[in-house]
């Protein structure tokens, strides 16, 4: 066993507990970055002018009639910005833009004496815009061939062949929709200058170094001269990865014109109509099928919305590349990814980061497949599970290739399965107008940043006089419990009681250069960053305790706050060591660093080795159907997930339970809608509000939900043994997708092959339910059935026994 993943005697890690801040959240006590306002004096506010066209070049910006507003102070535009007037990575996302990309576009900001000033403020603002052609939707984008960023390709294998030697060949078409990340908190900054004029912002923010670094370059500072702190946030997704930046930027420029404290706020409206979502893909592929089921070969194109900027899309189109395979080996592998350009909010990072988009691709295909097949859903999705040595298409091998298998037998037995499929049956024979249906889905999800140099950590801990200890780590808190787990860390590695240990607030002059706390790697790099500064430090007090107790320093353990020899009864308590360590001038601070080992990728040629594991898990969903609405109710989930030797049980199963309710939401009600009219609204989001985006609530949770984390699943060279769980069980909520469309089919005659919709409202689902009625199986005449559509593509059956698409609805179902 690795000495990162080795536990020493009675660890703080592996014990549940509540979040660190619970009672702070339950009892409203909590600080958020808005709630420093009140604390802050003689506070601006900040209200963006934003228009109201898709698209336009603007031609006048009058801020004369703003200033003329009572309370109004200054608004800020392009001429303002000292230094690089972008808050992109890319240097493609206009603080102060000259163009309008998107409806809702902020081109200015005005500065108030009270947020109603500023809002006042900025509806006197004036602007002319020359209005241009606009692309709202993705199949406009892709008709226009409008596409931005790199167009990556992974290969592997002869698809041509693997095509050539298929018994059975399919193909078609399917897009699915964004998703809003809806935390609770929208984004929100605080900026102000201290005496030397320099810079502290604090921001909701999942990446604090890098807001450092726009607001530092749109200031024209050096990093050194800008502070960012993040004190928690109400939730991130992803959304705050990127997306805080320019937010930041503009209350810093704000405080450094005035002098003044600037507090920038979105109201929800604001949020929803300006922030990216979760992209949206489309995708055209072909699979072909051996006689067995097994999956010979794969050709697909995968289309990203990425809205009017890059942002994070490339990397997003990567990930989804490189999920596509899921849980199935694929032996001859060809997919294009791109990025449509569109006049929308730039798409960003969400929970999964383009995983969940390549993996539903998958999940969709088998599901659609496996009647033509005349395969069970479950049987085909077994059959080309990983095996021995079998890598995936990019190169990497699959090493634990068993705990696939391992949570899909042991979800199923959770599940009782075979049981429930009976009853299911039974069910569904006596009932015309309502039907059941229960699917299991499983995860292979990769651990790590795509890009190599952000798979690095940093800590900074320290230990007072008085035996107390205080962590400083680059990750941030946004609900998710990383603090929590990194306390547990450090008490653990510290051998003393977890009520010694306190954990400063997320700030760029303490811990440097940290990467965003994302791609599920937040416990991973920070908790063995913190691991390795704690370490330096037992290792000195070690020496010390030795002396005092006669000993070696290597026969010396310190357990539950009392450092005792081998073999001795002497033992001399931790604050008494501390003591000692400091009247011997013996340093009691530490800084700790990590870095991901193993780690290789070619972008380019899209091969090597991304990820340092997988994570997996299985689900297995039970819903029922009306047929006469398509309304439906998930009666039962059962989830088995690996998350290594867990650090904190309890967070890891609240994770796994959110992280698939939040998947469910995506695949089955959160349905956004965009204005594509020509209309003066073109381009407007139409789902603005929490009265028209519906969300995940406790009448859609399952009726019974159990979750089970795997046993006895150490992973060698992660911090305690133990896996990322943020990202990988948001995809477990496929199983919820994969059950409605099979109670759809139910609906039907046997074998039928239903289209579904993303998200499955239901609406999508009654019209699939409709679809599948009118089936006809004797006129589709084949063994392996027939196919119910909504009108999109379908597949039909050639003379030579193999599949092609193309064949109308009305055509498979006999009309």
């Amino acid at each position: 066993m690795s000495q990162l993943s080795q536990r020493p005697e009675k660890p703080v890690v592996g014990v549940s507990m509540p979040h660190e801040s619970a009672f702070q959240h339950v009892t409203g006590s909590a600080l958020y970055t808005d709630d420093l306002v009140q604390r802050t004096k003689g506070v601006l506010h900040a209200y963006p002018v934003q228009v109201m066209k898709a698209c336009g070049r603007i031609t006048a910006l009058r801020t004369e009639p703003a200033l003329a507003v009572p309370g109004v102070v200054r608004v800020l535009t392009g001429a303002d910005v000292p230094g690089v007037n972008d808050a992109g990575m890319k240097h493609d996302e206009p603080l102060f833009p000259d163009e309008v990309m998107f409806y809702g576009h902020a081109v200015a900001w005005v500065l108030g004496e009270t947020l109603e000033a500023a809002r006042l403020g900025a509806e006197a603002v004036e602007v002319d815009v020359d209005e241009q052609p606009s692309l709202v939707t993705l199949q406009d984008a892709i008709a226009a061939e409008s596409f931005h960023g790199a167009r990556p390709v992974m290969l592997t294998g002869d698809v041509d062949a693997g095509f050539a030697d298929s018994a059975h060949v399919f193909s078609g078409e399917f897009q699915f929709s964004d998703q809003e990340h809806f935390y609770l908190e929208t984004h929100a900054a605080l900026a102000h200058l201290d005496e030397a004029e320099q810079v502290f912002v604090q921001s909701s923010t999942q990446h604090p170094s890098e807001t450092q670094e726009i607001v530092a370059h749109v200031l024209g500072l050096h990093s050194h001269e800008v502070t960012v702190q993040c004190l928690r946030m109400g939730g991130g997704f992803g959304g705050k990865e990127m997306q805080p930046h320019g937010f930041a930027a503009v209350a810093a420029l704000g405080a450094k014109l005035t002098g003044r404290p600037v507090r920038l706020r979105l109201n929800r409206t604001q949020d929803l109509t300006m922030s990216g979502k979760r992209h949206g893909f489309h995708a055209s592929w072909k699979i072909g099928f051996d006689a067995d089921g097994r999956i010979r070969a794969l050709a697909a194109t995968l289309t990203a919305d990425g809205g009017w900027s890059l942002d994070l899309s490339e990397p997003v189109v990567a990930r989804a590349l490189c999920h596509i395979d899921n849980t199935y080996w694929i032996p001859n592998v060809r997919i294009a990814g791109r990025i449509a350009k569109t006049n929308k909010v730039s798409n960003t990072a969400f929970r999964g980061f383009g995983g969940p988009q390549g993996m539903l691709v998958i999940e969709d295909i088998m599901g659609r497949c496996a009647p033509l097949l005349g395969l069970d859903p479950m049987e085909l999705r077994e059959r080309n599970f990983y095996q021995a040595g079998q890598a995936t298409p990019y190169g990497q091998q699959v090493v634990q290739h068993k705990r696939i298998a391992a949570v899909w037998d042991q979800v199923k037995e959770n599940a009782g399965l075979v049981d429930r499929e009976r009853e299911i049956a039974a069910f569904n024979a006596a009932h015309p107008h309502t039907k059941r249906a229960l699917a299991v889905t499983g995860v292979k999800f990769g651990i790590s940043f795509n890009l190599t140099a952000f798979n690095q950590g940093g800590a900074l801990v320290l230990i007072y006089k008085d035996g107390s200890v205080l962590i400083n780590h680059g990750g941030t808190e946004m609900g998710q419990g990383l603090h929590t787990k990194m306390l547990q860390v450090a008490a653990t590695t510290l051998g003393i009681p977890l009520h010694k240990v306190r954990l400063a607030p997320t700030r760029t002059d303490k811990v440097p250069n940290t990467s965003a706390t994302a791609a599920s790697a937040g416990a991973d790099l920070n908790g063995a960053a913190v691991k390795n500064a704690c370490e330096q430090l037992r290792e000195r007090l070690l020496q010390v305790a030795a002396t005092q107790l006669g000993s070696n320093a290597s026969d010396v353990r310190i357990v539950e706050g009392a450092a005792r020899a081998l073999g001795s009864d002497k033992e001399l308590a931790w604050d008494d060591l501390v003591r000692t360590a400091y009247f011997h001038r013996v340093q009691l601070s530490a800084a700790g660093f990590y870095r991901t080992e193993g780690l290789h990728w070619d972008a380019k040629t899209f091969r090597g080795s991304p990820f340092k594991y997988f994570s997996h898990g299985a689900a297995a969903a039970e819903v029922e159907v009306d047929g006469f609405t398509g309304a439906y109710r998930i009666r039962r989930v059962d989830i088995v997930h690996d998350v290594g030797d867990s650090l904190s049980p309890m967070i890891d199963i609240g994770q796994v339970e959110g992280g698939f309710v939040q998947g469910a939401g995506w695949l089955t009600l959160e349905d956004m809608r965009w204005d594509a009219g020509d209309g003066p609204n073109r381009g407007r989001l139409l789902t603005q509000a929490a009265s028209t985006y519906k969300l995940p609530s406790f009448s859609e949770m399952p009726e019974e939900f159990n979750v089970t984390l795997l046993e006895n699943a150490t992973e060698e060279g992660a911090v305690y043994g133990s896996k990322a769980v943020g990202e990988p069980p948001l995809m477990l909520a496929f199983s919820v997708r994969e059950a409605l469309r099979q109670a759809a089919a139910a609906f039907g005659p046997g074998g039928v092959s239903v289209e579904l919709a993303s998200p499955a409202t239901p609406e999508a689902v009654f019209w699939a339910i409709e679809a599948a009625r009118r089936v006809d199986a004797s006129r589709n005449g084949s063994a392996q059935g027939g196919l119910a559509t909504n009108g999109h593509t379908g597949i039909g059956r050639t003379e030579t026994g193999k599949i092609r698409a193309g064949a109308t609805a009305s055509a498979l179902n006999g009309a």
